[in-house]
């Protein structure tokens, strides 16, 4: 009985390798990105870099992900979402770096996407009014930044969003909010009262509600 099943183990273990597939992208298509955040007046936020389905739309599974020269492997931390950071280093450009890329999916169905978002160490329960308008102005800068010179094309900040691990979860915050369907948005109007915010649960990320 042994034989039937090692052969049934390793027929399963093949079919997970042929679906395995590993490409190289160039660091310089990640730093075209990162380097637009190297300055005081986005110091709050990061590009989170993923891959979308193309048949799906969900983010593609990435088994693992490192940076690459002819010298050194850099391991990337993978979230549990299947995003990762990468550093702004001028040498991993010059140097001619790759991200390498481990998917469960064939990578010819995955397509990259990028996400502006606040760095972990702004996510809290609890924030001052200005540290809400701190966060506010570090998107505002942004926006105003890439639209200097193209402004009718950049979208506006209209508010912060605030999205949590749990997409159903539905609570009112310590100070009156609600949470929806696992998000908080917060508008210019709510900004206007000056006041500060205090959750029940940390949250995943917060990212801006903008529109043109």
């Amino acid at each position: 009985m042994q034989k039937p099943i090692l052969l049934v183990v390793l027929a399963m273990l093949l079919t997970q390798v042929a679906y395995a597939d590993e490409v190289e992208v160039s660091y310089k298509t990640f730093y075209s990105h990162v380097k637009k955040l190297d300055n005081e007046d986005t110091q709050a936020l990061q590009f989170a870099f993923g891959f979308k389905h193309v048949g799906t739309g969900e983010l593609c599974t990435i088994n693992k992900a490192r940076i690459s020269t002819q010298k050194v492997q850099l391991p990337l931390t993978v979230t549990a979402e299947n995003r990762f950071t990468i550093q702004s280093e001028k040498a991993l450009s010059l140097a001619d770096a790759f991200v390498v890329i481990d998917f469960k999916e064939p990578s010819n169905q995955c397509d990259i996407s990028v996400q502006l978002e606040t760095k972990p160490e702004f996510l809290k329960a609890e924030y001052t009014f200005e540290e809400m308008q701190f966060i506010y102005e570090q998107y505002e800068a942004f926006f105003n930044e890439m639209g200097s010179f193209l402004s009718f094309m950049m979208p506006t900040v209209k508010g912060l969003m605030f999205q949590f691990s749990d997409q159903d979860l539905r609570e009112a915050t310590k100070t009156g909010e609600m949470v929806n369907a696992g998000t908080l948005m917060l508008d210019d109007e709510w900004f206007e009262r000056k006041k500060g915010l205090k959750l029940q649960t940390i949250p995943l990320r917060i990212t801006a509600m903008a529109s043109k």
